[in-house]
């Protein structure tokens, strides 16, 4: 499979373009297929990164900023986007058939990843866990500080309620004025 990827990516030279190991008579949707107007070497990661500059160009064109028609700015803007949108689904149907050849290939492969992402999401989830139990720990020792709180009058022994009355008829009671 990778030498069939040979050249997607940038960095890497191309290679001449090999059919991928699959099914036969399929054609590589990483190379050109039948009817496209592709160059020898391109690739279709090539396609697409040159179809999001085109997209990215028409969107700050200088054309397109000083241009008074604008049914034909947004024609060329949608014709641009759309062509994008066709490549990313050719790319995207290229690594399904690839993910698929896979699968039929190498089945243990695709069980280790889908166990190692249960895995990953059971982690997830119990640091989530964790997350709500420490704020509900939180929570639950404010509220227990709010009922001692409330607690504390009523609670108190009647020697000290009988001193705070004391204290407070010693207190001489405000003068009214008349």
């Amino acid at each position: 499979m990778a030498a069939s990827l040979g050249g997607m990516f940038s960095g890497q030279p191309p290679g001449p373009p090999q059919p991928p190991p699959g099914l036969p008579g399929q054609a590589s949707l990483l190379h050109a297929a039948p009817g496209a107007p592709r160059t020898t070497n391109t690739t279709l990661v090539d396609e697409l990164e040159s179809s999001f500059e085109a997209c990215f160009a028409s969107l700050v064109s200088q054309d397109y900023v000083n241009g008074t028609d604008q049914e034909e700015i947004r024609t060329g803007v949608d014709q641009c986007v759309q062509k994008f949108l066709d490549i990313a689904r050719q790319t995207e149907c290229f690594f399904l058939q690839k993910r698929l050849q896979l699968s039929v290939q190498k089945p243990e492969q695709v069980i280790k990843e889908d166990v190692s992402e249960l895995r990953n999401e059971l982690q997830r989830k119990d640091a989530l866990v964790q997350k709500h139990l420490t704020k509900l720990r939180h929570w639950q020792q404010v509220l227990e500080d709010v009922n001692m709180q409330h607690k504390k009058p009523a609670d108190m022994p009647q020697a000290s309620l009988a001193f705070l009355e004391q204290a407070s008829a010693s207190i001489p009671a405000p003068m009214k004025q008349t």
